[in-house]
């Protein structure tokens, strides 16, 4: 599988070196690993504050590949979609997947050996089952008071 993310020509390990704040474009989104975990609806809980994914997935997953189909333009399919940035990573990261290299950089940990910057290929993702490939549900086939039927309890 091809890596849609271009991660030639960037700082050696930057991740390690360089605050998410400070990071370059090319960098920031070469963070991404490609997992589509980001893209599950989610439901949290009012009091607690707890998120829970769901198999079900944003209209603009592939659930092959996945990826988002329209990415650069996203907001004007999806309004609500939330774009992750440096400067909201501290107000919404809890609301990523915990193996995602954003969050984890952000919270002071290490990338997985999985990710695309240190195994060198996207493919090591699915190899290790933290994408999303093959089991989700495409939003549109199921009514929102129905997703609390498809939490997945491992994460």
């Amino acid at each position: 599988m091809k890596d849609p993310i271009e991660r030639d020509g960037l700082r050696h390990k930057f991740w390690e070196k360089v605050p998410l704040k400070n990071m370059a474009p090319k960098e920031w989104e070469a963070l991404c690993d490609g997992c589509g975990r980001c893209c599950l609806n989610k439901l949290e809980d009012e009091d607690t504050f707890e998120i829970a994914f769901t198999r079900v997935a944003c209209r603009l997953l592939d659930g092959d590949t996945c990826r988002c189909a329209q990415y650069d333009i996203r907001k004007q399919f999806v309004p609500d979609c939330v774009m992750l940035t440096p400067k909201n990573i501290d107000e919404i990261g809890y609301w990523m997947p915990p193996t995602c290299a954003y969050r984890l950089l952000n919270e002071g940990k290490a990338l997985y050996d999985w990710h695309p910057l240190i195994s060198g290929t996207a493919q090591t993702v699915h190899d290790a089952g933290i994408s999303v490939q093959g089991w989700t549900v495409p939003e549109f086939e199921v009514s929102e008071d129905e997703w609390e039927n498809y939490i997945i309890e491992d994460q």
